[in-house]
Parts: C-alpha cells; sequence; structure tokens
C-alpha cells in the first residue's frame, strides 16, 4: 500500500497535494478506496462551493457503504473530476493520481499544518 510522502493526509482519510502554493489537488487514499470496495458513485461538489477544513463536501458510493467527503483545508472548489460521473472506478485504480476527486483554492497554507505526514497517517491506520 502506497502513502506518498509529498502528500498530507486527514483522518478521515483524504489526502492533498498542493500544485501552484495555493491550489490542492484532493483525493482518498488508497486504504480508504480499499476498504470501501468497488466505488460505484462520487457526489461532486458545484464548482465555486466554498468549504471549511474537515467540512464535508460530497460523498462516495461504494457496493458496501456511503461516505462522507471531507474537505482537508478551507477554500473554493475551483475544479472537479468529470471522468468520476463515468467512470468512478479510477479511484480504485489511481486513487493518488487519476482519481482525484477535487481542487480547491486553498485559504490559508497554514491550515496545512493541521494535518498529518505519510508516516502519521500510516501509524493511525496501523500499516
Amino acid at each position: 500500500m502506497q502513502f506518498p510522502e509529498n502528500l498530507k493526509y486527514t483522518k478521515e482519510h483524504e489526502w492533498i497535494r498542493v500544485e501552484d502554493n495555493s491550489i490542492g489537488v484532493v483525493g482518498i487514499t488508497e486504504y480508504a478506496q480499499s476498504e470501501l470496495g468497488d466505488i460505484v458513485y462520487v457526489e461532486l461538489p458545484q464548482i465555486g462551493k466554498v468549504v471549511k477544513q474537515l467540512e464535508s463536501f460530497g460523498t462516495i458510493e461504494a457496493v458496501k457503504t456511503v461516505a462522507d467527503l471531507f474537505a482537508p483545508v478551507s477554500g473554493e472548489i475551483i475544479e472537479v473530476n468529470e471522468k468520476l460521473k463515468s467512470s468512478p472506478e479510477l479511484i480504485n485504480k489511481d486513487p493518488y493520481g487519476e482519481g482525484w476527486i477535487i481542487k480547491i483554492k486553498i485559504k490559508d497554507l497554514n491550515e496545512l499544518n493541521n494535518l498529518l505526514s505519510a508516516e502519521d497517517y500510516r501509524k493511525l491506520i496501523g500499516k
């Protein structure tokens, strides 16, 4: 199981990768997708929606269950992964790549300090 070092993680199993100093690419971890099983639907938020850190921005539905998706940081959603509408299984196949869910314009970069490192996340899930 992979836990890329260049990402920050939430206790709720989302990851964020910062690009261009203020844009966060967000998805769920490999661990989370493996626990959910086959993902069949992702409820994506509206572009322009403003979210607060650890606020729900949508849901992810698997064969077994439905789970909330939580924003790792506060900011404005500027892009959603349209491919997930027709191919939600991309999250199972490539959770850190093509399976990203949203891009968010980060309001306060200091909020990243509230998130977990790869090592801390591994400890959290016992890997």
